[in-house]
């Protein structure tokens, strides 16, 4: 896969709407190295202590929150206005119960970083390195973000993953 190396903040527009259409990937590996892709649609790119940071929001309930809990990697892969079956399979359904790669005939290549796979396929990459995590607090969140998003009190756990790479294809 050819690479175009940028910066972490240049195509933050395309990362945008993507996340308000479809929603990108989150592929985090499982402790044997099989990549496991979960749809988002929530997260930001910004600056945090200094660093180039993307952050991504998990819930405990899904398979993919015990796998973000031990990789200290893993990678944002965003397709752009393509890969919506993909996407919508992977929001819906869990890694524990069915291979999603091959479900949707993903196909996940090496990252730049060791332990972090990337889908074909896909625009623009985000290889992220877990520096911080902190859970939503009911008691600190606005009443009426928790009746829209927490009904069920489901509520997310953020990771601040430091950008070490980004690229487009």
């Amino acid at each position: 896969m050819d690479r175009v190396q940028l910066s972490p903040f240049e195509r933050v527009d395309d990362l945008c709407r993507a996340l308000t259409g479809g929603g990108a990937f989150l592929v985090v590996q499982d402790p044997a190295g099989k990549p496991n892709p979960m749809t988002i649609g929530w997260g930001m790119v910004g600056v945090v202590w200094g660093m180039p940071m993307m952050t991504v929001l998990v819930r405990p309930s899904r398979f993919t929150f015990g796998l973000i809990e031990r990789a200290p990697r893993w990678s944002v892969c965003v397709p752009l206005g393509k890969m919506e079956k993909a996407l919508a399979y992977c929001g819906s359904h869990s890694g524990r119960d069915c291979d999603k790669l091959a479900r949707c005939k993903l196909k996940a290549a090496p990252g730049l970083l060791p332990e972090v796979s990337v889908l074909e396929g896909c625009d623009l990459f985000y290889e992220c390195e877990t520096v911080h995590k902190n859970d939503v607090l009911r008691e600190r969140l606005a009443s009426s973000v928790r009746q829209q998003y927490y009904p069920a009190e489901d509520f997310h756990t953020l990771y601040f993953g430091k950008i070490l790479y980004s690229y487009a294809r």
